[in-house]
């Protein structure tokens, strides 16, 4: 019975051929994907790049992390408060330019666009997220951050997927790939909502 249930040699060869060919051609096809589905100019970026908060060109080492969801800056004296029935956050920004090596600080305060809940080994914390701006290459993209004490951390602005998702490829093998060269006429990604 089992020798009626079994292809001839000839059938089988025919078959393993065929299976050689269609697998050889879906390597090539997918070797040729179209220019429109990866255009030439798709930016690619490193792991660690140079970034720049915008509107004050303030330039810091960002590190490009897609083991992290949101985006999280530097911010001391963390304050949250209400504004007209709506959440607010005040705070500093303390941050060495990298160009200048002065040390720059700005204090701010900005509506809450939403809160995150973080568990860890050292429990669970709740911080702001605020949209602010940041310049990667020659655009400049407004994006969610979380607000935290990052000073004991090597890099004082750390951009997440949500981030990464807009700003073209991440090479993990690369570092500074980029510059930041954005002036008031360049390219704003807004914020977009949707994608939240």
């Amino acid at each position: 019975m089992r020798a009626a249930l079994s292809s001839p040699p000839a059938i089988r060869r025919s078959r393993t051929m065929f299976g050689l060919w269609a697998g050889l051609l879906l390597a090539i096809g997918m070797s040729q994907a179209p220019a429109d589905e990866n255009p030439a100019d798709e930016k690619v970026f490193g792991w660690v790049e140079k970034a720049t908060l915008e509107p004050w060109g303030v330039e810091v080492k960002a590190k490009l992390d897609s083991g992290a969801l949101t985006s999280s800056l530097d911010a001391r004296e963390v304050e949250r408060f209400e504004r007209e029935d709506e959440e607010w956050v005040r705070f500093r920004l303390e941050l060495e330019d990298e160009v200048t090596g002065e040390l720059f600080t700005h204090e701010m305060e900005l509506p809450v666009y939403r809160s995150i809940r973080l568990r860890g080994a050292g429990g669970t914390d709740r911080r702001p997220v605020v949209l602010m701006k940041v310049c990667m290459g020659d655009t400049v993209y407004e994006e969610q951050f979380s607000l935290r004490d990052r000073e004991e951390m090597h890099y004082p602005l750390l951009l997440g997927r949500r981030t990464i998702g807009h700003l073209g490829f991440l090479d993990v093998r690369e570092t500074f790939l980029s510059d930041p060269q954005c002036d008031e006429d360049s390219r704003l990604v807004a914020h977009e909502p949707d994608q939240d």
